[in-house]
């Protein structure tokens, strides 16, 4: 039976000439793209933590939202997760999204011991079963908080306590059982607090060996419970502790290679996130299958004005459609997907808010990877990268890359054939009128 909380119970396709606002324009999950249904291209999922336990606050500012099962309308926490569920599920099948993510802390209550927290966890997955069975939304992936609670001020995984460290993995293994047990389709670590304020205080040397060890043990467990999915970690740079040790993808790749992690584990990339290392969502894409670790995307965006995570709905379809043609040149999204790691404003108080947040960030990326795909069909930008390149194919160029060559032959070889190159143009302009012709 329905909850109410939302105005209406199935958002449609409308085409590009509607004026609903809780209609798609652009997402048809059924429209066939290079081959394949836009639903099965994109993947969608929506966050648990943003749309149902984020309370509308902000660093100058506490509560906006008024949330039938919030603490301050309902004092029976297990009844609240229950209605928090009931929501939840509702919203999911309004939009028609094939995924959903979680964090433990947003979907049980806090308990006074890691055994209560257990329990509660578990009492709440024996209703997603339910609910899933159900609907048919499906989980994309788990995780725990291992940074709200202030026993993890000091990091999870490089806490110079032992305790927490422990309380940590056990932790971790109760979030990886509830994953397997859904069906998830990958597993994440978020490092919130993996990092350090001050050198003053802090073992470079001893965090990392305890942050490669955690990781290894997750690795070691999925094999042991016959997991098939797969571990994700998650880049997070400077928010909130100053050194993150996952700053970005190539951060976490040389971290993987120190570990013998780089064949397990790839990454979860965020567009907010790329945005505060000092990067685009674009190159953390490129680096990540260059490097052969892509997995999955948190699709937000951050106001450029702002230092800060602002983990807003994606609106810019060009700069979606680049992410989506690295993702399609990767060979698209497997296990991975595109969830939705964004958050109303604070001023947008009424449930339908919600669902028009997903909506037009739906119809956002549903244009951008159509777009994406029209390029990756018509080739001109792949066109354009093998003609800048393919001098580099020809036998004298293939040997100084394979090592057939070394430094003293090289210059030999430039001094023999008077070597004397003249540069030729990136042709920049052009190759982005022609993005332009797409988006």
């Amino acid at each position: 039976m329905s909850t109410g909380f939302f105005s209406t119970e199935k958002i449609a396709f409308e085409g590009e000439d509607s004026r609903n606002p809780l209609a798609f324009r652009h997402y048809d999950p059924n429209e066939v793209v290079l081959g394949k249904r836009l639903e099965d291209h994109l993947r969608f999922a929506c966050a648990y933590w943003h749309s149902f336990a984020w309370p509308g606050g902000d660093p100058f500012g506490g509560q906006t939202f008024d949330r039938p099962w919030f603490p301050d309308r309902m004092s029976d926490e297990m009844a609240a997760a229950n209605l928090k569920a009931d929501v939840a599920f509702e919203m999911f099948s309004a939009l028609g999204v094939p995924y959903f993510c979680f964090h433990d802390g947003d979907v049980r209550p806090e308990g006074d011991s890691f055994s209560e927290n257990t329990k509660n966890l578990n009492v709440i997955v024996d209703l997603f079963e339910k609910k899933m069975a159900v609907t048919g939304v499906k989980l994309l992936w788990g995780t725990a908080n291992l940074f709200s609670h202030r026993r993890f001020m000091s990091g999870a995984a490089t806490n110079p306590d032992p305790d927490v460290f422990a309380y940590s993995a056990a932790t971790i293994k109760t979030c990886m059982d509830a994953t397997h047990r859904l069906g998830g389709e990958n597993y994440v670590l978020w490092g919130g607090r993996e990092g350090y304020e001050t050198l003053l205080n802090t073992d470079l040397a001893q965090e990392d060996q305890q942050m490669g060890r955690m990781l290894n043990m997750v690795v070691d467990y999925k094999h042991k419970i016959g997991f098939n999915g797969t571990i994700l970690v998650e880049p997070k740079p400077q928010e909130p502790t100053k050194h993150q040790y996952d700053f970005d993808v190539a951060t976490v790749y040389g971290f993987l290679k120190r570990h013998g992690l780089e064949k397990e584990v790839k990454v979860n990339i965020e567009q907010g996130h790329a945005i505060l290392a000092g990067h685009t969502f674009e190159h953390e894409l490129a680096t990540a299958t260059a490097l052969g670790i892509f997995g999955s995307v948190d699709m937000n965006r951050n106001d450029y004005q702002s230092g800060w995570d602002t983990d807003q709905f994606p609106n810019n379809t060009p700069e979606v459609a680049m992410a989506y043609y690295h993702i399609l040149k990767a060979g698209g999204l497997t296990t991975g997907g595109t969830n939705f790691d964004a958050k109303l404003r604070r001023q947008s108080l009424d449930p339908d808010d919600l669902l028009a947040g997903h909506i037009g960030a739906m119809d956002t990326c549903a244009r951008g990877l159509k777009a994406a795909a029209a390029m990756m069909e018509d080739g001109g930008l792949q066109k354009a990268l093998d003609d800048r390149y393919q001098r580099w194919t020809a036998p004298d160029a293939q040997k100084m890359l394979n090592g057939d060559l070394d430094l003293a032959q090289i210059a030999e070889k430039v001094i023999a054939e008077d070597i004397n190159p003249e540069p030729s143009s990136g042709r920049q302009e052009i190759l982005e009128n022609y993005v332009n012709r797409f988006v």
